[in-house]
């Protein structure tokens, strides 16, 4: 075995290699550890950190007012009427409190059990990064009669505490104002409705608190206030605003148990999805965790038994499903919790086994007793369950075609799927490709040792509007699950993806979108953890071809095509040339080689990861898109109509 000196390879490894990064100088090195990335998402996690500090003093009751400002040059003020940064010296590290949090690390009050109860800035990076990563930071406090102001570069203190003024003693709160570092950042224009979706939850969530947002920029003035007195009730309602409810009244309840707060909000509809959301200490728990558990147990314990007393299933020779008891249901579920513990890989899945007793232990008391007050909701809630039930009992044999003995078995697989030679699911890509013409091209330029083709004929069901027995019954949609092989809804195991790169390739024109968008709504609903996993992709095939002579070249927008006609058009003396410009519907109007080379070749092509930034705001857009309700998609296309660009050429 060879080895390597590394002395005499001249490559020195002693204490004076081991670089020290001093004060914030680590975020500033390594932004992305800290907030995530430094485009436009870490750019609006900024402001998330700043909002979080008002809202833990709004948790401590300290606080029921937040106001947000996109000023003129995209810089950031966040303005609270709770206590007031401290602003006294620190016993230990001889600085005002109001420092120490700006300037150190893990320096929060939050770390004291004392100062508050619970919190959600402890699952973030803290203010003092949000000063590291601004090129000016200003903050102003009042508090115990006075006003006092600091003033922060870059993470460095540049004007010390000093007392501006007097105020009336019952004057207190926060004003932070922060300009985001142009040698960090490459986006600095902040997105107003990524804050108001932001802010608008935080409303729903911390019943009381008024939340402000205003945007100053010129031709961009608006301002909305978030106020929701009915915290989670109203959450419900407008996550239902498009959708019939079963039943007018909210299912709700604020109580705590053992020590745990327990906020919940739930409502039937008339359709098949199941929406919930589920938070710890204001933080989306993306991944579920504990809390969550506890809910959907109770839940489906409390339907069973009130079935059985109310002789709801007796000819029935089945007990309800958690699917069952969930289907058309929308819910929140809110904990309060003193130390969070979080597990998963982006650390939103709650893991205190505490947390899943309480909820557990209480749903199933309080859950019960109102089926049992309300009877009519109840016998609701129970038909709309059975029903599901016995779809799902006529979809088993529907389900039973699309599954496999094991991920290595290929004898069940589709006959018209022409399947990869690898079988190693990291090295494998399976394109869904819109119709049997371009799926014979892409067959033909693919690479088969590790690229597979299934060609789709026509536009599979719209899985927002049928339940699982229709949705198992159409031969696409079983077919695509057969192939990938990972099953759906409870019985989805990602570890049995058969591909980690699932492609859709569809043509550039309505009835192209259109379909993809029927399959993206058939991931997110029946699939999701495959979009979380990163798993699914959208192709970008090019709109045109320029082409002199034998010198061409392919153009993915208007753009650059323009870009391409004006570079050939150079040097033609009588300012005439004569170029071949053909543009693409299709994707049946490429040949194999003209399709790998665009859109398939690894080295080359361009795709789109498709990702759940906000579950919210995409369930939302899903129902209003693809559900039944015609209203709410009429208005959303008439306010929205202004952005669409090449809808059809």
């Amino acid at each position: 075995m060879a080895t390597t000196n590394v002395e005499d390879s001249g490559q020195r490894y002693d204490a004076g290699q081991i670089q020290v990064l001093k004060g914030l100088e680590a975020v500033r090195k390594r932004p992305g550890m800290y907030i995530g990335s430094t485009s436009e998402r870490g750019l609006h996690h900024l402001v998330y950190e700043v909002v979080d500090n008002s809202i833990d003093e709004a948790l401590a009751g300290y606080a029921d007012n937040v106001r947000v400002t996109i000023h003129q040059d995209n810089s950031i003020s966040v303005e609270d009427n709770g206590r007031g940064f401290p602003v006294d010296m620190h016993p230990t590290e001889k600085m005002p409190g109001v420092e120490l949090a700006m300037t150190v690390l893990h320096a929060g009050g939050k770390f004291d059990k004392s100062s508050y109860k619970v919190s959600g800035g402890l699952h973030g990076v803290g203010v003092s990064v949000v000063n590291a990563l601004s090129e000016r930071l200003k903050v102003w406090v009042k508090r115990g009669g006075h006003e006092y102001y600091m003033d922060f570069a870059r993470g460095d203190t540049t004007t010390k505490l000093k007392t501006l003024r007097d105020v009336p003693k019952r004057e207190t709160g926060t004003k932070v104002w922060f300009k985001p570092d142009h040698m960090i950042f490459t986006d600095l224009v902040y997105r107003y409705d990524t804050l108001a979706m932001r802010l608008r939850e935080l409303s729903f969530l911390n019943k009381g608190v008024l939340i402000t947002l205003t945007d100053e920029r010129p031709g961009q003035e608006r301002a909305d206030t978030y106020h929701a007195k009915g915290g989670l009730r109203e959450f419900v309602q407008h996550l239902n605003a498009s959708r019939k409810s079963l039943h007018n009244e909210v299912v709700y309840v604020d109580t705590s148990r053992d020590d745990v707060g327990i906020e919940l909000a739930l409502q039937y509809n008339d359709g098949y999805a199941e929406t919930v959301f589920s938070f710890v200490n204001n933080i989306n728990t993306h991944e579920g965790g504990t809390h969550l558990t506890g809910f959907k147990s109770a839940l489906t314990r409390v339907i069973n038994a009130y079935a059985q007393k109310g002789n709801f299933l007796k000819k029935a020779d089945f007990t309800l499903s958690g699917d069952d008891v969930r289907e058309g249901l929308t819910a929140v579920l809110s904990v309060k919790v003193r130390e969070p513990q979080f597990e998963g890989q982006t650390k939103t899945k709650l893991g205190n086994s505490e947390v899943e007793s309480a909820v557990k232990t209480f749903v199933n008391e309080w859950l019960a007793a109102y089926l049992d007050e309300h009877p009519r909701v109840a016998n609701i809630v129970i038909e709309k369950a059975v029903s599901a039930a016995r779809a799902r009992e006529a979809a088993r044999k529907a389900r039973d075609l699309t599954r496999r003995k094991s991920a290595l078995d290929v004898g069940n697989l589709p006959g018209k799927l022409a399947d990869c030679q690898l079988t190693d699911p990291a090295m494998c890509e399976l394109y869904l490709v819109e119709g049997d013409s371009a799926g014979g091209s892409a067959k033909q330029g693919r690479r088969r040792e590790f690229q597979a083709i299934l060609p789709l004929r026509g536009k599979i069901i719209n899985v927002e509007k049928a339940r699982i027995d229709k949705v198992l019954s159409n031969e696409e949609i079983r077919t695509i699950i057969t192939a990938i092989g990972s099953g759906i809804k409870d019985e989805f195991d990602v570890t049995k993806a058969r591909y980690h790169k699932i492609i859709i390739m569809t043509d550039a024109d309505v009835d192209g979108a259109h379909i993809r968008t029927l399959l993206l709504t058939f991931f997110f609903r029946q699939m999701p953890e495959l979009i979380e996993a990163g798993y699914v992709y959208i192709a970008q095939p090019p709109l045109f071809r320029v082409a002199k002579g034998k010198e061409f070249y392919y153009a993915y927008d208007e753009e650059e095509r323009a870009e391409i006609i004006k570079r050939l058009s150079n040097g033609n003396s009588d300012g005439k040339v004569n170029l071949n410009i053909q543009r693409y519907k299709g994707l049946g109007e490429m040949n194999a080689d003209q399709l790998f080379d665009t859109t398939m070749d690894p080295e080359r092509r361009t795709l789109l990861r498709v990702g759940i930034e906000e579950a919210v705001l995409a369930d939302q857009i899903f129902q209003t898109l693809m559900g039944d309700a015609v209203e709410p998609r009429r208005e959303f296309i008439e306010a929205n109509a202004q952005f669409v660009k090449n809808l059809d050429i």
